[in-house]
């Protein structure tokens, strides 16, 4: 029930002030956070009282504000994002001894990839993707190989709503991007986050063939080996299904399809 002036309720202005920090920042000063979250200083230093108190924020020396340890335990305890991450796991440490080199695993949220694992190594090419970090589905193959394996609705619902910032793209683009990807089963983008490097993804698909996955690599554009990454990524993305499989009729992670 709302019971502010602007109509948001509790759980509305709780869920705004911890999503304001932004990523890469650890702690922020009350008056920014307050104003990161759009709340009245007051009610932000009340929520943060309260919330404080469950563990769930950090006041630290100086009244700095950090997410709680509490909020990471509660989030991991029975994430659905435990037994994707499990299950991946091992197949991606394989693929990233054999390359050196990124390796990511993302799910689709609304029309963004969300990368939920990444293993990286000194001296591998720079990879802008970060666990729990966002990306516009069209800017990462893991996003367009994603989108290209949801139902034909969603897809049109997205191309009809599409806008490139950049101005590079057309909805029209875009869905030429989606088709090949569909067709061939991976998706490519060369130069697009990073002008020196080339992202690779394909789908997991489970037992019903919906995408619950991506599993990608982040290669330098000089070693770009496109015929013998691809067959290396889909057969450790059969893994993943299979293991996921075993431990579930269903996997936990859903594509956007209307059930």
């Amino acid at each position: 029930m709302a019971n502010s002036n602007s109509g948001d309720s509790v759980v509305d202005r709780v869920l705004r002030l911890i999503a304001a920090f932004p990523e890469g920042v650890t702690a922020l000063q009350l008056s920014e956070l307050a104003a990161r979250a759009g709340l009245p200083l007051t009610t932000a230093h009340r929520l943060v009282r309260q919330l404080a108190g469950h563990g769930v924020l950090e006041v630290g020396p100086g009244g700095s504000i950090s997410l709680g340890l509490r909020l990471w335990e509660l989030a991991n305890r029975s994430s659905r994002t435990l037994e994707l991450r499990e299950a991946a796991l091992p197949f991606m440490e394989d693929i990233q001894q054999v390359l050196n080199q990124n390796v990511n695993l993302a799910v689709l949220d609304g029309q963004e990839a969300l990368f939920v694992e990444r293993l990286s190594r000194r001296g591998s090419v720079a990879n802008r993707a970060q666990v729990a970090g966002r990306m516009p589905a069209h800017v990462s193959s893991a996003g367009l190989v994603l989108m290209a394996h949801q139902p034909a609705a969603v897809q049109s619902e997205y191309i009809e709503s599409f806008s490139d910032p950049t101005g590079r793209l057309a909805g029209e683009d875009l869905r030429i991007l989606l088709g090949d990807a569909a067709r061939e089963g991976y998706a490519q983008l060369a130069g697009v986050v990073d002008p020196d490097t080339w992202g690779i993804a394909v789908p997991v698909l489970d037992r019903r063939k919906r995408a619950v996955a991506a599993l990608g690599v982040v290669v330098p554009l000089r070693e770009m080996r496109l015929a013998a990454l691809v067959p290396v990524l889909q057969t450790a993305a059969r893994g993943i299904a299979r293991r996921l499989g075993e431990s579930r009729e269903t996997p936990g992670f859903r594509s956007t399809e209307a059930m």
